[in-house]
């Protein structure tokens, strides 16, 4: 393979994919445009999913494990109640009601602090062990990719579509699998209708409980709506900011969507956490959303809306704009955006063709690699490097976290930045990190043959000279971890 091959080789690995790995330069071979697309046309599915609850299951497991903890906390509470009530009858009455007096509130709260804290210790959260598994699962998925392009855009679009395990840890890696893996390489209106469909996005984006104020409950309960799911639909995506739409569409778009919540969790051990429509919590009537009536009065309305956002011309700039941003460049190409765009527009929202236009495109590989990769990124990146194939979830996410990107905790709904200022920062915390890693693997892993083998060579001369003359393995393997080659692309 030619220098200039193998150069663009490692480009698509690193600008595209997950970062080389033994052996990636000569599977992609010297085509690595051709390379890239056919690997999206392999599966995206996940082999030891099958292992994994699906979302509603994973719902059910932790509300059974709060419930149970609950009433076991609220029986040791009565139980030393009791046992209060009796010592205070064995001693002097006028004494104990002395001393009732004066300690019967702090008391009643360490009893309960007590109970919770039993109650906690005998039924743990079931929560952290599905979150970890599920974690787990995804790295190794893009730990194991030849490339890693059809990976990074399920991250891209799980950010784009972003929940937080913050608020529902249970349902966090479930909702990316079910959601957004199995369309990533699909139409973008069924993704859509998929991300804004799932009980994850409805519960995060507090949507369950929303309800029009001419609805049935809405007028029982005099509760009213929230706009946050209509709001972060048409703002972050679909449309984009400043692209038309006023708060009075918001307000009819967020009616729409009253209703559109999850079964919750009862008698029944077999439902809860599934979506269902719910029609006493729906605003009658027909809304105007962006200058045209739907009338529908059922789920069909906010599907109705949903797929004309997804066709709209805005939706296909926001979309372009974001996935080229995310991978090429923070001011990407005018004109690579405008392809995508075309592509978006031309094919109904073919997801797999407007990744084949970026990575067609020339504008793509004309950037020079100087954008900053997001601590998941480079991380994953580093990993792939030595071979290695499995990790420990528990250190892997706690990684995540001291980069500031811990995985599926956004603090927002925009998701977490894409463009190098919000990372630069941080860059210091990764050499402790790489310093770590590095300290694990170094037995393990030879920065030379990182150099020579994983990445043909095509590596700066300044860095082969530091690693060269580096004290240690350990400070070596750092020193490559933590160069322009490992944290650019």
């Amino acid at each position: 393979m030619s220098n200039s091959a193998k150069a663009e080789a490692v480009l698509a690995l690193h600008r595209f994919g997950m970062g080389p790995r033994p052996g990636s330069i000569a599977a992609i071979g010297s085509d690595p445009r051709g390379a890239l697309i056919a690997e999206l046309d392999r599966s995206l599915g996940l082999s030891a999913a099958a292992s994994l609850p699906a979302s509603a299951k994973a719902y059910r497991t932790v509300a059974d494990a709060n419930a149970r903890r609950a009433a076991r906390a609220k029986q040791a509470q009565q139980q030393a109640k009791k046992q209060q009530m009796a010592s205070a009858a064995a001693g002097d009455q006028a004494e104990a009601r002395r001393e009732g007096q004066a300690q019967g509130y702090a008391q009643e709260k360490d009893a309960a602090e007590m109970a919770a804290k039993q109650a906690a210790d005998a039924i743990p959260d079931p929560g952290r062990p599905i979150y970890l598994q599920e974690a787990k699962l995804r790295t190794e998925a893009a730990l194991a990719a030849d490339i890693g392009f059809a990976e990074r855009l399920v991250w891209f679009w799980s950010n784009h579509f972003c929940v937080s395990a913050n608020k529902i840890q249970s349902m966090s890696g479930a909702y990316e699998r079910e959601a957004i893996r199995a369309h990533t390489l699909g139409r973008f209106v069924d993704l859509l209708l998929a991300a804004e469909g799932h009980p994850a996005m409805l519960f995060y984006l507090d949507n369950l409980a929303s309800m029009g104020a001419n609805s049935t409950a809405g007028i029982n309960r005099n509760s009213g709506l929230n706009e946050n799911i209509a709001r972060e639909i048409m703002e972050l995506h679909t449309l984009g900011v400043r692209t038309g739409y006023t708060q009075d569409d918001v307000i009819s778009f967020a009616n729409v969507m009253t209703g559109w919540t999850l079964v919750p969790p009862g008698d029944n051990p077999e439902h809860g956490g599934e979506f269902t429509f719910n029609p006493r919590l729906h605003e009658p009537g027909g809304q105007t959303v962006l200058g045209k009536r739907y009338e529908q009065e059922d789920v069909e309305q906010g599907r109705a809306v949903l797929r004309d956002l997804a066709a709209h011309p805005a939706t296909a700039t926001h979309v372009a704009t974001k996935l080229a941003r995310h991978f090429v460049a923070d001011e990407p190409p005018p004109a690579l955006v405008e392809q995508m765009a075309k592509t978006f527009r031309d094919t109904g929202g073919d997801l797999k063709q407007v990744a084949i236009a970026m990575v067609s495109s020339d504008e793509a590989w004309r950037v020079p690699p100087a954008k900053l990769k997001r601590p998941s990124e480079w991380g994953v990146g580093m990993v792939r490097a030595t071979g290695i194939t499995q990790v420990d979830p528990v250190l892997y996410t706690g990684g995540q976290q001291l980069l500031g990107e811990p995985l599926w905790r956004p603090s927002a709904p925009k998701g977490y930045p894409d463009d190098e200022a919000s990372w630069i920062d941080g860059v210091g915390r990764r050499l402790d990190v790489a310093n770590n890693f590095a300290e694990r693997v170094s037995g393990l892993a030879d920065p030379q043959a990182i150099i020579e083998d994983v990445f043909a060579s095509e590596i700066a001369a300044e860095v082969k000279q530091a690693v060269g003359r580096a004290e240690s393995r350990q400070q070596a393997l750092a020193l490559l971890f933590m160069s322009a080659d490992f944290q650019r692309r």
